[in-house]
């Protein structure tokens, strides 16, 4: 699908919903008008208003549309909706199906619903400015409203001196055939992982002296990967003595290690993490099917999944995330609804049920698996909707990707009291999130709903090498902290 735009530059916005409601079409973005298939977005200042319109032709079909909005309420977000809402208005007109989430392109739909809610409005006004300015689905809209509802209560919670921090392990046993993560396996490059602990030591060590002389706090705190659980007890001991020694969390609400793979995790393992303070762990079979663990390349079986759970459970921890995949190669509604009915029979308090995005990165783009189509995986959704809220769980967070199957949604469920904190903190961009490790973003917030990012280095060879950098980095975040603090007193 080509674009073309006229009189505006704002291509993200267009852009990203065409890549959405032509998720099977190469897009190509022109300079000059053209012919064939493709999109015309247009915008004209009149009198009064400001309107866009799209043009839309597909296989022989043509739609047309046009949305507006006054001069004087034409912002930069106003303008960016209207140039949405013409270019699927026109969309809808060519394609047969609508998407679940309508004219949303962004990968934090809950944004909307939970500013509607800090507003003042109600969990009725949220719903329908999601049906009827954007056109989400009224399933869509539901899901996101009763997140945003636990959005709210976590934003309570918080101080304005208040951060998180996540701490990465970009290392794993083996790659699964769906990762598009930066992340090494053991395998291959085992032997860069001492290096990597002893710069991340150091990265912490640093990170926690500026935090003491700051005055910041960590209100929750986050090990993932990669596979944390790929060092050993060991390892694992001597990360966690680090954090303890670097870092006061005193005031820190919920520390969570990803524990990832079953077949990284044993008895002796779990209570070392346990014993170093966390509070929360993730255990991830993806599907409870050894047929479709096969598929993906995880070599592990459902078996080791339950056991590990267990394990978890005599190591002390009640507070544990299992997440599954939906549109795994080799998996159907049935097979999936298995795997929900498996893993709700061992009662985590939350379960995260993601839709498989096939991303360039990963083996399954290149490899062309059969993958179900996407009118299983929404029946594969609706089923794990059903079964969920009918054992009494909750969204509590949610997000998308791009080249998700179906454009569906990540979503993060969870038994009253067991709300994932750290998720919502980062997936909503309510406060700062610092990073550490390899491939850590940190996310500073700054005044008017604005983000600045520091990345550190994707390669562990590319971070122990950078370490001296990224502790340099990691002054002038704390500068900048300090001075939107005293900005804003």
């Amino acid at each position: 699908m080509k674009l073309y735009l006229k009189n505006h530059t704002e291509r993200y916005p267009v852009e990203q919903l065409q890549l959405q409601l032509f998720a099977q079409e190469p897009s190509e973005f022109c300079t000059e008008p053209f012919t064939g298939d493709g999109t015309v977005s247009s915008l004209s200042r009149g009198k009064h208003f400001l309107t866009a319109t799209a043009r839309v032709t597909y296989r022989g079909r043509t739609g047309f549309a046009s949305n507006r909005v006054r001069l004087e309420d034409a912002d930069v977000r106003a303008t960016r909706r209207i140039l949405q809402r013409s270019y699927y208005l026109a969309a809808m007109q060519v394609l047969d199906a609508a998407p679940p989430w309508g004219a949303l392109s962004g990968v934090r739909p809950t944004k909307l619903s939970t500013r509607c809610l800090s507003g003042g409005g109600s969990e009725k006004d949220a719903e329908r400015l999601l049906r009827e300015t954007y056109f989400v689905s009224p399933a869509r809209a539901k899901l996101c409203v009763d997140a945003s509802r636990h959005t709210i209560e976590a934003a309570k919670l918080l101080d304005p001196d208040d951060l998180s921090v996540y701490i990465g392990i970009p290392f794993c046993p083996t790659r699964c055939a769906y990762c598009s993560f930066v992340s090494q396996s053991i395998e291959r490059f085992g032997e860069f992982l001492p290096a990597y602990l002893d710069a991340l030591l150091r990265e912490i060590a640093h990170t926690g002296k500026l935090l003491r002389d700051s005055g910041f706090h960590i209100r929750t705190l986050y090990i993932g990967g990669g596979t944390p659980t790929t060092l050993s007890s060991t390892q694992m001991a001597q990360l966690l003595e680090a954090i303890h020694t670097s870092f006061d969390l005193s005031r820190c609400l919920e520390f969570t290690v990803e524990g990832g793979r079953p077949d990284t995790l044993d008895e002796e393992k779990l209570r070392v993490i346990k014993a170093g303070g966390a509070t929360r762990i993730s255990i991830n079979p993806q599907t409870m099917s050894d047929k479709v663990l096969a598929a993906v390349g995880r070599r592990h079986t459902a078996r080791q999944t339950i056991e590990a759970f267990y394990q978890a459970v005599r190591a002390g921890f009640d507070d544990i995330n299992m997440d599954l995949i939906a549109g795994l190669p080799d998996d159907d509604e049935e097979g999936f609804a298995d795997s929900i009915r498996q893993v709700l029979a061992l009662g985590p308090s939350n379960i995260t049920v993601h839709t498989l995005a096939l991303k360039k990165g990963a083996a399954l783009f290149s490899s062309r698996a059969p993958l179900p189509p996407q009118e299983a995986v929404a029946a594969m959704l609706a089923g794990a909707e059903d079964a969920l809220r009918g054992n009494g769980y909750e969204p509590y967070y949610l997000y998308r990707q791009k080249y998700m199957s179906g454009s569906f949604e990540n979503t993060g469920w969870c038994r009253p009291g067991y709300t994932g904190l750290y998720n919502i903190y980062m997936m909503e961009e309510l406060h700062t999130i610092l990073s550490l490790g390899g491939g850590g973003m940190n996310k500073i917030n700054l005044p008017a709903e604005k983000l600045a990012r520091y990345h550190n280095p994707k390669i562990p060879q590319d971070y122990i090498s950078r370490i001296d950098t990224i502790l340099q980095q990691k002054d002038e975040i704390f500068s900048l902290l300090r001075q939107i603090r005293e900005q804003n007193p």
